[in-house]
Parts: C-alpha cells; structure tokens; sequence
C-alpha cells in the first residue's frame, strides 16, 4: 500500500501544471492534499475514476484546505478534531480503515512575526491529544505540512533560523512531544543523514541549490513500524513549493 502526502499550494494551481500526470504516475493507494485553497465545487475536473475522493474546506474561501484521495473506500471519513477553535480552517480530515487511521493534517503556520506562535501551540496539544484518543481504538497513520523543522538536520541553514517560524523552540518541542508519545517519524526510520527537504523558498535558485526545509512527514504509532516498507520524497516533483512525501506499507 502506497501512501501519499502533498501540500499543492493550490489545487487549482497545480492541475494546470502537472497534478493529474503526477498521479497516474505514481498510482498511490491513498493520496492525502494540503492547502487546497479549494473545496469539490470550486474545481471544474473529473478525477480518476479510481478514486473517491473527500474534502474539508475552510470557512474562509480559498485558504488552508485539506483532501483525501482514496481507491479503498474508509469506513468512516471525519472533519476536523471537535474542537470549535480550530475547525473552521479545514485543516485535519480523518479516514477510518479497517486496520488504522490516517489522519491528514495542514498544521497552522505560527507567521513570520510569530503572532500565531501560542496559537500553534494550543493547536500541537490540542491535536495530540486527538492522535492518542484514535489511538486508543486502532493505530494511527498520520501526514501533511506540519509547518515545523523538527532537528537541525531538518533544514539546510539551522543556525540562521533558531528563532524564525517553523523552527522556534516551542514548535519543535511540540513535535517532540508526538514523538515522545510513541508515534514514529518514518522518513527517519530509514534516513538519519540531512539534505532531504521538502519545501523550499520561492526566491531564485533556492530549490534547485536544495535550500530548503524538512516540514512534510508521515509518522505513526509504534505497532505499525513492522509493516513500515519504506518511505521516500519525491523531490524531483514541481508543481508547488513543496514536494510530495510518502510512505509503502506491507
């Protein structure tokens, strides 16, 4: 089973450039889509008919935004995390299988001013709390744009960005929280060194020097680590800002 997480920076952006060639390439089984900046009816398109697909949109039209993609249809598809502060921006949609949940998650950005950085992190709690309650019932697959470099290998310049959003202190402590709570870093499982990022700047040149950051992941809980196959980023992928990230389990 081959999953996929992609933040699009705009879905109507990226279909006119190469959404719907990425996917008949990499057939993923399960295909999870952040900052959509769009909800079903604001998309003239026909998706494959391979797929079922599932959305939650923001009340604020054309920001954050979240997708599922599926070829197995879930048992049961929820939006948000039940929490009336943060479930108006779209940003976490849940899909019950048979053996786990996979929860795809836009994480708020804390802003550059970092006027949004105690916000973000009554969301990091708030949202973990939410994983472990899942948790309780079947694993937990979980992916999107956390919006956080979690180590200094995470990004190509640590020192200059100890203090900028997305690797502020308390949003890194934040995902170490995840991890000390059990769930697994799946990238990490099979890459330890750096270099491997998945967003980068738009200015000139930076993405092709490989600039960038680590903010794209899949984790999950512990008792799925045996049928963890392999998990890659396809950083050859354009299209958006990010690139796509993904997992293959047995």
């Amino acid at each position: 089973m081959k999953l996929i997480s992609w933040n699009v920076n705009g879905l109507r952006a990226v279909l006119r450039k190469n959404f719907l060639e990425y996917i008949s390439e990499e057939t993923p089984d399960i295909l999870c889509l952040q900052e959509t900046k769009a909800g079903p009816d604001d998309v003239e398109q026909l998706w494959p008919v391979s797929y079922t697909t599932y959305w939650n949109v923001a009340q604020k039209r054309g920001y954050a935004g979240t997708a599922i993609f599926t070829r197995a249809r879930p048992k049961k598809v929820t939006c948000g995390i039940g929490c009336s502060e943060h479930d108006c921006e779209g940003r976490v949609l849940t899909a019950e299988y048979d053996e786990f949940f996979l929860v795809n998650v836009y994480v708020p950005n804390s802003k550059r001013d970092l006027s949004r950085l105690i916000y973000r992190q009554r969301w990091d709690g708030d949202f973990l709390r939410y994983l472990k309650k899942l948790e309780q019932k079947k694993p937990v697959i979980f992916c999107g744009d956390l919006n956080v470099a979690h180590t200094e290998l995470d990004l190509a310049n640590p020192k200059a960005n100890v203090r900028n959003h997305g690797f502020t202190p308390e949003e890194r402590d934040g995902f170490s929280a995840l991890v000390e709570t059990g769930f697994i870093d799946a990238f990490r499982e099979f890459e330890k060194g750096g270099g491997h990022y998945t967003w980068w700047s738009a200015m000139a040149g930076i993405r092709a020097r490989n600039i960038g950051w680590r903010i794209d992941y899949f984790l999950v809980s512990a008792g799925l680590r045996p049928r963890l196959k392999r998990s890659f980023i396809r950083r050859a992928v354009q299209g958006s800002d990010h690139c796509p990230v993904g997992i293959e389990l047995e």
